[in-house]
């Protein structure tokens, strides 16, 4: 199974983005195809900080733009939204200590424990940072770019 980053979201969502076309791509391939595909709740409170922050965008997503296009994903019937289970505590600590994150690399440790933990093989995402944790595949749509 894939999980999506949320730079993908982002990039699809925003279309001033230079990756719009092609996360637009990546994410409707997943959407309509019939192979299950992971997002981390972390990843969806993540977008609506970032596309809703006006330091970030100018101007930002209003709110309820951004709420729809959330729940838009949560109607693909191919969607599976991971979350912290019982063994998350663990899959972390184990991860924090073998790949030594710092600062916000943090959140990504976060996300690639989450998708260890529900067996999750391959993380898409323009964030190179995945590449430090042993476990986890980094699909990277936008090498080519």
């Amino acid at each position: 199974m894939r999980a999506l980053d949320t730079n993908i979201l982002v990039y699809a969502h925003r279309a001033e983005t230079p990756e719009h076309r092609k996360a637009v791509e990546v994410l409707r391939n997943l959407a309509t195809g019939a192979e299950r595909w992971v997002l981390p709740w972390p990843c969806i409170y993540e977008f609506l900080r970032v596309v809703t922050h006006p330091r970030v965008f100018h101007p930002p997503t209003p709110l309820a733009e951004a709420l729809q296009a959330v729940r838009v994903l949560l109607d693909c019937p191919s969607l599976m939204l991971i979350a912290e289970g019982e063994h998350h505590q663990k899959v972390l600590a184990d991860l924090l200590r073998t790949s030594a994150p710092t600062g916000n690399v943090v959140h990504d440790a976060h996300i690639a424990a989450l998708a260890i933990e529900h067996g999750v093989s391959e993380v898409v995402t323009n964030d190179d940072s995945f590449r430090r944790f042993s476990g986890i595949t980094v699909v990277n749509p936008f090498r080519s770019i």
